[in-house]
């Protein structure tokens, strides 16, 4: 069980109509992979700095990439440029992993047999560890569901996060979902400025 796939299984049980390809979800993952390489003491916090550590082994193939993919010569790597390096296209790869463990399974059209439909969950261990995860309001699982809009922003009686690192970690997968959204607003304006000069407006 990890983070990163208990956001994406959570996603698809409770708002299937969410998109879990795009980049929120992606920055969400790659900060989900920080709070579990901290929790396996692979990875410790200098003020927002990833400093790899000496930790136990992990044994999602996913995790060991993320831990393998670590900058390992000081001043370290933040958290934020983590996610936007480590985030670049992470949520598709997350999900082949999970189509590949048969967590998701294909859903093929009657009409269409020989394409490829949409993924859905399969009964799994997996599925009914992330729905006990979700249901008992992990403060964790809590936040970066909310950070992604699948959850509604967090109310007085939302779960507090107890450790100063992982909140570190989400403040700044907050911060990047703020930047990602600037920055396609702005290359909207932009776009409708270079299409208007085409009409003549």
């Amino acid at each position: 069980m990890t983070t990163p796939r208990d956001l994406l299984i959570t996603a698809m049980e409770v708002a299937p109509g969410h998109p879990v390809e795009g980049g929120e979800m992606s920055l969400a993952l790659a900060g989900a992979e920080v709070v579990d390489l901290l929790a396996a003491g692979v990875v410790t916090l200098d003020d927002d700095r990833i400093v790899p550590g000496f930790g136990a082994a992990v044994t999602d193939r996913l995790l060991d990439q993320a831990a393998a993919a670590l900058v390992r010569e000081a001043p370290y790597e933040t958290v934020s440029d983590w996610l936007w390096r480590r985030g670049r296209e992470l949520a598709p790869a997350h999900l082949a992993a999970l189509e590949a463990e048969g967590v998701l399974t294909r859903q093929r059209s009657h009409w269409k047999p020989f394409q490829g439909g949409r993924r859905v969950l399969a009964d799994s261990p997996d599925r009914r560890r992330a729905k006990e995860r979700w249901e008992s309001n992990e403060p964790v699982l809590v936040a970066l569901a909310t950070a992604v809009g699948i959850r509604d922003q967090e109310t007085e009686d939302a779960p507090g996060v107890p450790d100063e690192t992982v909140e570190t970690v989400l403040a700044a997968v907050n911060d990047a979902l703020i930047e990602l959204e600037g920055v396609r607003q702005r290359r909207a304006i932009e776009q409708a400025a270079f299409d208007n000069i085409w009409r003549g407006q």
